[in-house]
């Protein structure tokens, strides 16, 4: 009969335990993966500045026509708005390099620029990948409620981004203002959203004051962002996303300015030059903030998409979409500006082994680029039409191991070792008793919850379940959880005030 362990023996080993650390959190340092040489930085920059030199703008709103030209840009021979290298230099020199993205719960706060990197969401996607029946169908207000607040007990996306649409609300302000009242309610973490029209702006923030308190609140800890698209490419302005990032300036709502041109279609098909070209008209994009109020918080967004140039459609996977984003970051960084790229946008329409492959791949080589918020990064789908509960609840778990990765090694006279290896060499002959190994095993090493690591006989005796069965089950656990983040009295006020679904 086995001797039981003495309580004296049991209280000896909780304090031998280590402390629980996370050996992986979000915020590592990135910037290990460089994919582009210092002078081939240097090119690709030189290249940006002439392209907004000689070539410039089209269809520029009046407003932001009359204000370039205050401060010194001019137009060409053929109507197009250009900026000279200079101006373009003095913009950067005096554009916002660091700022707070807040999190209503302080926990949660984001310091965005330097070298950290966040991993959050991103997309629009019209169709969900239904929990229960696994078969994809048009996404609702619902799904997006449910997929806040299953984001906010998934401790490695950073922030949410409405990533998808709710198209059973037809009406545009309606959309707008139930979309962000669901990041309202569903989680206390930074969130992003989009605004279909200017005139959405004030209404919605009026709302956040409403749930922070009183008037002029979210301005000063603005927890949303804007996603916007002023720049159409090649080369022209969306006269409507201008007109929205300038309300969004008037109300101080952060921006992420975001660029996505697609090699051989509204790019170049050879990859520096849809370098070049993005780059050029994220500089464009950053221009038109800075020129109103300079240092305004805005995200560098370059985000180069891939086509499949046998058909001409979009494609989220792929070792082009890692090395551009990858490239992107490097390029954003290089310049001193808070960098926004994107990874883990894959093709695949279930989770599966190419959705892993995929997913990883990107979301790795942007980290360890140094992107300091890493969009789409868990969650979407089927190049980014579909959004998937389980996807979100395997992507957390993948984003772990890939900021283990960015972490690094760190080599100090304590991690070396040298006397645990002479006491073990000398003594035992291992190391599995040593006090180094059980002050490193909570500190190095992480231990997936999610994905299997039993013998194949205990797997099978398990139910013999994949990843997939896996991940449903943990994702219909957590939104078991209905989280109460806005006061009942206040959020009865928004119902009244707000067309609330």
């Amino acid at each position: 009969m086995a001797r039981r362990p003495s309580a004296r023996a049991a209280k000896h080993a909780q304090r031998a335990k280590p402390p629980v650390t996370n050996p992986c959190a979000p915020g590592q340092s990135g910037g290990q993966y460089q994919p582009l040489t210092p002078a081939k930085v240097q090119r690709i920059y030189t290249e940006s500045l002439k392209i907004l030199d000689e070539i410039g703008m089209a269809d520029v709103p009046p407003i932001l026509l009359d204000k370039a030209l205050e401060y010194g840009a001019r137009l060409n021979d053929t109507g197009r708005l250009c900026y000279p290298p200079a101006m373009v230099e003095k913009i950067i020199a005096g554009a916002c390099k660091q700022f707070t993205f807040y999190g209503r719960d302080p926990k949660h706060n984001i310091e965005v620029g330097a070298d950290k990197v966040y991993f959050g969401t991103g997309g629009a996607a019209v169709q969900t990948l239904d929990l229960h029946t696994g078969v994809y169908r048009s996404s609702t207000l619902t799904d997006l409620h449910d997929l806040t607040r299953l984001v906010d007990q998934l401790p490695n996306v950073a922030w949410f981004t409405r990533c998808c649409v709710a198209t059973d609300v037809p009406d545009l302000y309606e959309l707008d203002i139930n979309t962000a009242y669901a990041l309202l309610k569903g989680t206390t973490k930074p969130v992003a959203t989009s605004f279909t029209l200017p005139e959405h702006v004030a209404p919605i923030v009026e709302m956040f004051d409403m749930a922070l308190g009183g008037p002029g609140k979210f301005a000063e800890k603005p927890f949303c962002k804007a996603h916007i698209s002023p720049v159409i490419s090649p080369l022209k302005y969306g006269e409507d996303a201008v007109m929205v990032a300038l309300e969004c300036m008037k109300h101080g709502v952060p921006m992420s300015n975001i660029v996505a041109g697609m090699t051989g279609a509204t790019s170049p098909a050879p990859l520096a030059g849809t370098l070049a070209l993005t780059l050029a008209e994220t500089l464009a994009a950053l221009v038109m903030v800075n020129v109103f109020e300079p240092g305004y918080p805005m995200i560098f967004s370059n985000w180069p998409l891939v086509i499949d140039l046998r058909t001409g459609a979009f494609r989220g996977g792929g070792g082009e979409m890692a090395l551009l984003n990858a490239a992107s970051a490097q390029l954003s960084n290089s310049l001193g500006l808070p960098s926004g790229c994107a990874s883990s946008m894959t093709d695949a329409k279930a989770p599966d082994a190419q959705m892993g492959m995929e997913k990883a791949l990107s979301a790795l080589a942007c980290g360890l680029a140094g992107g300091n918020m890493v969009y789409e990064s868990s969650g979407m789908m089927a190049s980014l039409l579909g959004v998937s509960f389980e996807a979100f609840v395997m992507d957390d778990e993948m984003l772990s191991h890939v900021h283990r990765t960015i972490r690094g090694i760190e080599v100090t006279d304590e991690a070396l070792g040298f006397e645990s290896i002479k006491a073990a060499v000398t003594g035992s002959g291992h190391f599995i008793d040593a006090p180094q190994t059980m002050e490193s095993m909570e500190r190095d090493y992480y231990y997936p919850k999610l994905a299997d690591r039993e013998e194949p006989i205990v797997w099978q005796e398990s139910g013999s379940m994949d990843h997939w069965d896996r991940a449903k089950i943990k994702a219909v656990q957590l939104l078991q959880n209905e989280p109460t983040y806005i006061d009942p009295e206040i959020d009865a006020a928004i119902r009244h005030k707000f067309p609330i679904l």
